[in-house]
């Protein structure tokens, strides 16, 4: 396998922002990497993970860039055509520029590689918090199996636990229509975990819209600890926040983590299946 890019540094690296820009080759282009181009000779690239893109912030960008400028220049390599740039990093700025009618945008040049193509595009979505967990999930599987990194390599170059990225890789493993719920945000990823591996998961969906069921309640409906007749667990829902942050436990874990408020103290329980993610645990409680 070839020698890893170390793109984990990050985009800031690439665009010139960081101490030590790092230049992967060189561009094209022998004078200056930046520069400005006209904005129909970008095009996305296919390799981009994102499908996306949210229409409220897609606005704030438009109107920020009407009034300031594009200020961050956009990672572009050459195309196979004359005049033609793929976007490596900066569809969404690209898009809103179009719309705020800009005729030239500021440009990085970079000949790159499929792999760092896709390994760039990750990064940038990744560190940003951009996709969902669909997207994040395909992305992943693709580094694995089209480009063939471990799941341990692409742990390292996400800044993720390995099986942070096991578990969302996993999620491609879930019924067509449940994924869509899981791309449309109707479903959290916390939710598609806990169907992975049910019976029904499909049918389990459609309860979760209908009953508002948390990720706990999932968990036991699919263990068969759901009460006869149809009714929920008789368990004392928790409130919001506590939900919030299990939640977010459960993703920066990769594991299911459920926290029980009793007086002034409590427990946080983290459920593990295996020795390696138990290992993965101890590693970061221990840092």
């Amino acid at each position: 396998m070839a020698k890893k890019s170390g793109l984990g540094k990050g985009l800031s690296a690439l665009l010139g922002d960081g101490d030590r820009p790092v230049v992967l080759k060189e561009p094209r282009d022998k004078g200056s990497p930046s520069s400005n181009l006209p904005i129909e000779f970008l095009t996305p690239t296919p390799l981009q993970p994102r499908r996306y893109f949210d229409k409220a912030k897609m606005d704030e960008l438009t109107q920020s860039i009407k009034e300031k400028g594009l200020i961050l220049p956009i990672l572009v390599r050459p195309g196979q055509k004359e005049n033609t740039y793929e976007i490596v990093a900066g569809e969404r700025r690209w898009r809103a520029a179009q719309k705020a009618g800009i005729h030239e945008v500021p440009v990085v040049i970079r000949d790159l590689t499929n792999q760092e193509v896709l390994e760039l595009a990750i990064i940038e979505n990744v560190q940003r918090a951009d996709l969902t967990a669909i997207e994040e999930a395909r992305g992943y599987s693709n580094l694995v199996n089209d480009f063939g990194h471990t799941q341990e390599e692409v742990a390292t170059l996400v800044g993720k636990s390995r099986s942070h990225i096991t578990n969302m890789i996993r999620l491609l493993t879930l019924p067509n229509d449940v994924i869509k719920l899981l791309e449309t945000g109707k479903l959290s990823a916390g939710h598609a975990r806990a169907l992975i591996g049910t019976d029904d998961p499909s049918a389990l969906a459609k309860q979760i819209l209908a009953e508002g069921l948390n990720v706990r309640a999932i968990e036991d409906l699919a263990g068969g600890k759901k009460k006869s007749g149809g009714k929920k667990s008789g368990k004392k829902v928790k409130d919001a926040d506590t939900r919030a942050l299990e939640k977010k436990l459960s993703e920066g874990l990769g594991l299911r983590a459920s926290v029980d408020h009793k007086g002034k103290g409590g427990k946080l329980v983290i459920h593990y299946k295996d020795v390696d993610q138990l290992d993965e645990v101890c590693k970061k409680l221990l840092k």
